[in-house]
Parts: C-alpha cells; structure tokens; sequence
C-alpha cells in the first residue's frame, strides 16, 4: 500500500468508480456498434483535406507552418507528424474524417476539471503525433500512420458533430494523440460544432505555432495543455521537443481568455527536481494568472520508458505543496484514485467544492459557480 489515504476509500466509493467505468465501456461499445463494418463500407470515404497553414516552395516541396517543427517537405513525403503529405507540390492532411478512436468518456479523464463537473464527452483520436515522448501511453496511436491502425472510422465533421448531438453530448473533445497533427479535422469540425451550439474542448502538447493556434482558438471553449516538465533538457532528450513553443502557446490561450487547465506528469528522476517544479509554478502563476488549475498526475511505466518505477504518491504530494506555497489555487493530484487532492477546494476557506474520487464527481457542491460555505467566485464552465 502506498499511502495512508488509501484507507479513506470506501467501499462504496470504490464500487462507484467500478461502476462507471462499467457505464463507460457500455457507452463504448455501443458507439462502436453505430459504426458497423457493414455501415463505414457503405458510407463514401472522406476525400484528402489540404492543409491550411503551408507554404509552397519550389521543385514541388512544401513548407508546413502548422507546428515548431517546420517541417520541408519533398514531393511524395510525409511530414514528421506522419499525417501530412505532399502530394504535387500541394500538402494534404491524410486522416480528416478518419478518426481511429472514438468513445465518450467522463471529462474529469481530460483532466477538464473545471468544466461541466460529472458530464460525459465525446472524445476523438486519429493516428499520427509531433512529439516522440518515451512514455507515451497512447502511442499505438501517436506513434503511427494511418495505414498502421487496426480500424478507422469514416467520421467527416458533421457526421462527428451529428454523432454527439444523437448522444445529447454537449462537448466534443479532441484527444487520445496529438490535435496538431490532424488540425484541419479538428478545425471544421469546431467550426459546425459551434454553429451548433456544441463546446469545443482539446487536449494538447501545446506545440503549435502561434497563429493556427489562434485561428482554432476562435472556435474553442477549453484546452487542457500538458506542460510535460520545465526544462529544454528534458523536452529535447525525452519527448524529441522544444520548451519554448509550449510556453508560447499557453500565453496565446490566455490572451484569448479561453478556459485552461494544466497537466504536469511527474516522472521520477527526470521532471522532479524541486527547484524545477517551482520554478514552472511560479511562471504559471506570473504569467497565466494564480487560478489557473494545475494537475499533477501520477507515471507509470510505458511503452519506451519502463525501466523507471511509478512515481511515489508523496512526490505528488510535494510537488503539491510547492505550487500551493507558490500562490496556486486550484492544484490537483491524478491517477491516485481516492487521494484526497483529487477533488477541488476553495481557496478562500479550504471548502471542498468538488468530491472527486479519481474520473468520478462523488458531490458538486458549487452553487451558480460559488462556494456555498463563503460564496469565493470558482472560476471555471459551469453552465
């Protein structure tokens, strides 16, 4: 047993999640059932999208502006993302309408934890990734062509929004891999999806270059960034990255006051050092602003980085304590079902707003966005 806390978990509690995530593979299945083989084979495959921010060079190569990479491209090639491709001269994205995971899934799994407490997504992957992260836990997924997955779905963005819309879905979230490297895909089915009254939530590495993030960004409502450490060292050596771009983008999201929530996986003995995590504490609040909810989650071994152990519960708790000393309100530990800092607390009186045990809202106890012990405004998306 790793930690005391552990003992707080009760038996309802832990029957409760099992139960949900139950619910959760029902939902699955049944979406899957919506998309027989029977019914993609009838439906029309979804024509190649070109890219929308590219420039083309000459001798037929192509110069991608989507993301830090920049990647130039020769005739017949594919960009690092695996999901662009120059065909002619021109640039395509290969995976628009052709998700390879798609499940509704509880928000707290984002983490979004400041959103629509308790509400069911409509959560949509495709192949393909910018990044390299060693431990990456979708990178059957990420780390892969189209031609690579074991099923594809002929999902155009109206038939994704449709899909939601028959669910009573009220947000659509792009997720599971990269939303960089199907940017186009997601781009329209954001923009139908608010012409339809939907929300728009992703989840990214936060990579993209500043001006298609503000273009997606006018169709956004919420992004959930993973600040995956705060030093080039580690973005360069373990995830085959850059730091600077990151913190770029979530300057962009905060300009464009859209709603942003953070997630800083601890791995032990790469993105632990003290001094490192309070200075990524500090820049948050210095430059997104103290309410900003920051999670940390918990590692564990996975795909190229399964020498290292999962990280131990009171290093989350440490860092824990860091980013509350550096001013932080809402900080957060995940991936330690029960743990008491899975739920949300008033900054003002320590309040428990919101009960969480692990993706499993337990009470909701915000009145019209407020603590209801001494009315301290909760920021967030409530209704």
């Amino acid at each position: 047993m790793d930690s005391p806390f552990l003992k707080n978990t009760t038996r309802r509690h832990f029957l409760g999640v099992g139960c949900k995530y139950v619910a959760g593979i029902g939902a699955i299945s049944s979406l899957s059932m919506f998309m027989s083989k029977e019914a993609e084979a009838r439906r029309p495959r979804t024509p190649l999208r070109e890219a929308m921010f590219y420039r083309r060079l000459p001798n037929n190569q192509v110069h991608c502006e989507l993301c830090f990479l920049n990647c130039r491209i020769n005739d017949g090639a594919r960009g690092r993302c695996f999901n662009k491709e120059n065909q002619g001269g021109r640039l395509f994205l290969l995976v628009h309408g052709r998700p390879s995971a798609v499940h509704v899934e509880p928000i707290e799994k984002e983490p979004a934890l400041h959103m629509f407490p308790g509400s069911e997504i409509l959560c949509v992957g495709t192949a393909g990734c910018n990044f390299r992260c060693r431990f990456c836990h979708n990178w059957h997924l990420s780390q892969r062509g189209i031609e690579d997955m074991n099923r594809v779905y002929d999902l155009p963005p109206a038939a994704l929004v449709d899909l939601a819309q028959s669910r009573r879905l009220r947000t659509i979230s792009f997720t599971y891999n990269e939303p960089t490297s199907f940017y186009e895909y997601a781009y329209d089915t954001a923009v139908i999806a608010k012409q339809r009254g939907l929300k728009i939530l992703w989840h990214s590495n936060g990579a993209m270059n500043p001006e298609p993030a503000r273009e997606l960004l006018k169709y956004t409502d919420a992004v959930t960034i993973d600040l995956k450490g705060f030093t080039e060292e580690f973005y360069r050596t373990i995830l085959t990255a850059r730091l600077a771009p990151v913190l770029q983008t979530l300057r962009e999201i905060k300009a464009a006051g859209r709603w942003l929530e953070i997630v800083n996986l601890k791995i032990p003995t790469l993105n632990d050092n003290v001094e490192d995590v309070r200075r990524m504490c500090i820049w948050i609040r210095d430059n997104l602003g103290k309410s900003t909810p920051l999670h940390f989650s918990r590692f564990t071994p996975t795909y190229r980085l399964t020498q290292i152990p999962k990280t131990p519960i009171n290093l989350l708790e440490r860092a824990h304590r860091i980013a509350k000393d550096a001013g932080l309100d809402f900080v957060t530990i995940g991936n330690v079902p029960g743990h008491r800092y899975n739920s949300t607390f008033c900054p003002s009186c320590n309040h428990r707003v919101i009960h969480r045990t692990h993706f499993r809202v337990l009470e909701n106890n915000l009145v019209n966005g407020r603590c209801p012990s001494c009315r301290t405004a909760i920021p967030g998306i409530w209704s």
